[in-house]
């Protein structure tokens, strides 16, 4: 294969190449594809959570961040939102970003955010009458060790009527025996929560049971009773179910913390915002204006400078523009401001690289070489000077990607993505854009000469 047909065949590729990006970032022909916006983009909630050492666990380690990651994002994933980010930040923090968050939705997922959702289920016993009547001494023997709370009864609306005193005793079992957590009802219909216990966990029902006969068996979530069912008899079988006044999202709520297990540690809210659409919206439309105005500045730049070579260069940023799109689209990145901004400088930094490529190419048509010895020449030449600026700029994309925060490595991913492909498109689509269009007459020594 000789060399004009080599480079036939690779501008046919890179035609083909362009087209299928093309039909990826069309929202028409794929909508199933398209870029995932951030938060500052799109508008969401944002929560940042310290973790709270206890005397089990001292110290905050990276261990039990993650183990923080991992319960909050099953908890989120449970309410069906997409494209949540759930990250670490210093030493003790966890940064949870949900876009398309509303704020009507902001403060359930708060509640079931910082819920620890520890499940425990302790031996009780009520209290038979007002203890009050009693003296100090007969208040504590009949206390014990125990501890005295209320279990709330409710109406058929779900109202508080009253409250009955219980007597909490030891804990039987814990949310760490279970093996499966689903939505239910009971024999009215009204909203409960099943439980299915593991092996060690049925067991340990089945005993709690035996020697609670006759006397309730209270359910708490996070000290909170939110059940106390008294046993007529030992429960075999390793299943059981929550009830209570639950309304449907209550109960739904408490099959996504169960399900997603307990916090390793407490934690508590440092900060919570909502960006709202508007917001989000107006800062997509500043940052398309800043988009479109710089690539025609830079287009027209080009064009005035080096005319039909401007054009060329010009056409390369089309291609390098359908490339990056289509590739943060496959790579599943999410496009912060900061993102943007990594975009438009890569952008720079591909227009430099034919600025380079075209002062070059002028000095070698000075010189007298025929057109395509000029070019190879000019590209050849200006390799050096193009790939030592850029080199260095991807080492540094890939270190603020190492070490930056979430913001800084959506600017990292972008500047990295795009200076790898505004080298592509300024060594390899316009050096094939050039040879080609000589080949085809488009460009002559003379009119090179003249235009450069």
């Amino acid at each position: 294969m000789n060399k004009a047909t080599l480079n036939k065949t690779l501008f046919s590729l890179i035609l083909v190449v362009f087209l299928a990006a093309l039909w990826i970032i069309s929202p028409t022909l794929t909508p199933h594809w398209k870029i995932k916006l951030g938060l500052d983009l799109q508008g969401g909630t944002s929560v940042v959570l310290r973790a709270k050492p206890t005397a089990e666990v001292k110290t905050i380690t990276s261990d039990v961040l993650n183990g923080i990651i991992s319960v909050v994002e099953n908890r989120i994933n449970g309410l069906g939102v997409a494209e949540t980010a759930v990250y670490s930040r210093g030493s003790d923090q966890v940064v949870v970003e949900i876009p398309g968050a509303s704020a009507s939705e902001n403060a359930r997922i708060l509640e079931l955010i910082k819920s620890t959702a520890l499940l425990e289920f302790k031996e009780a016993e009520w209290v038979p009458g007002d203890l009050t009547l009693l003296s100090e001494k007969e208040r504590q023997d009949f206390l014990g060790d125990g501890e005295l709370a209320a279990v709330p009864r409710y109406n058929n609306r779900g109202e508080i009527i009253s409250e009955d005193q219980i007597v909490l005793r030891r804990t039987v079992m814990a949310g760490n025996d279970l093996k499966a957590v689903n939505p239910s009802t009971d024999e009215f219909g009204r909203p409960v929560v099943a439980l299915e216990f593991n092996t060690e966990g049925a067991r340990k029902f089945y005993t709690a049971t035996l020697r609670s006969v006759g006397r309730p068996l209270a359910i708490l979530l996070d000290g909170r009773i939110i059940s106390a069912p008294n046993v007529n008899e030992p429960i075999s079988g390793g299943r059981a179910q929550i009830s209570g006044s639950f309304s449907v999202a209550e109960m739904q709520d408490l099959v996504i913390k169960l399900r997603a297990g307990s916090l390793p540690v407490p934690i508590e809210v440092l900060n919570n915002e909502v960006v709202g659409p508007t917001l989000g919206q107006d800062a997509i439309d500043q940052s398309k204006f800043a988009g479109v105005v710089a690539l025609l500045l830079v287009a027209a730049a080009m064009l005035l400078v080096y005319r039909f070579n401007g054009l060329l260069a010009d056409l390369a940023l089309l291609v390098y523009s359908a490339l990056v799109l289509a590739v943060l689209i496959l790579l599943n990145a999410t496009l912060t401001l900061p993102g943007i901004a990594g975009l438009i400088l890569s952008i720079g930094m591909a227009v430099d690289a034919n600025v380079i490529i075209y002062e070059r190419l002028k000095e070698e048509l000075r010189g007298g070489l025929p057109m395509l010895s000029a070019i190879d020449n000019a590209f050849n030449k200006s390799l050096s000077a193009i790939l030592d600026g850029n080199v260095t700029t991807i080492l540094a994309a890939v270190f603020l990607y190492w070490q930056g925060t979430k913001a800084i490595q959506s600017f990292a991913v972008t500047l990295f993505v795009g200076t790898l492909l505004s080298m592509f498109t300024a060594l390899v689509v316009t050096r094939l854009f050039m040879q080609n269009l000589y080949q085809l007459k488009f460009l002559q020594p003379k009119t090179q000469r003249e235009d450069a």
